[in-house]
């Protein structure tokens, strides 16, 4: 597998680009996990007040119970006990409610901001990049060919990548040269296309 250029600019160019795509991804990820323990800590609120509501709701329910042993009026006392009981529950409910939500935060906003920029590299820099490897890896293994066959395919992805202008500078038929087989035009093709791609001729 072939992952950089020969000629120096251009992997330098490779290097470049591949560090700060790693850098643009660790940097967006480093964001979404800092934003996550930056939501996390909004569960406070709601941890505050669901303890709240559990310890109102027991001092609650066992004032009622003392209530409740009150002779002939014992039930009467322990009705508004009994009530703010409830309103305690209520508390504990709005808590855990409230956690909930944060809990759902911190998972799909950190989630986003990672996966748009990332995305973002999976959709550009990355199919370019393994374009290029698949190319230069094809061309490295075709040094295995004979020198003709290779040079008139080399000429060939020449033909069929390279701007018209840059073709038509090297001949003013190339696609007939290439089908008559003329040998100058075919090795000016393939230096044509290996510069392309920044790879020297093997």
């Amino acid at each position: 597998m072939k992952l950089y250029a020969d000629r120096p600019v251009r992997a330098l160019f490779q290097l470049t680009s591949d560090a700060l795509a790693v850098l643009w991804v660790y940097l967006w990820v480093n964001a979404a996990l800092e934003l996550r323990e930056i939501i996390n800590r909004l569960d406070r609120p709601g941890e505050l007040m669901r303890s709240t509501g559990q310890g109102f709701s027991e001092h609650m329910d066992k004032a009622a119970e003392q209530a409740s042993k009150v002779p002939l009026a014992g039930e009467s006392l322990a009705v508004p006990f009994t009530n703010m009981s409830e309103t305690g529950e209520s508390l504990t409910a709005a808590g855990d409610s409230f956690r909930e939500t944060v809990a759902s935060l911190a998972t799909t906003l950190p989630l986003l901001v990672a996966a748009v920029p990332v995305l973002l590299v999976a959709t550009t820099w990355l199919p370019a990049r393994a374009r290029w490897i698949a190319r230069a890896s094809a061309v490295r293994r075709s040094g295995g060919m004979s020198p003709e066959a290779r040079a008139r395919l080399l000429a060939l992805r020449a033909l069929t990548t390279a701007p018209p202008a840059r073709l038509a500078a090297i001949h003013e038929d190339p696609a007939g040269a290439w089908r008559s087989g003329d040998a100058a035009t075919l090795d000016r093709l393939a230096a044509l296309e290996l510069r392309r791609m920044g790879l020297k001729a093997r």
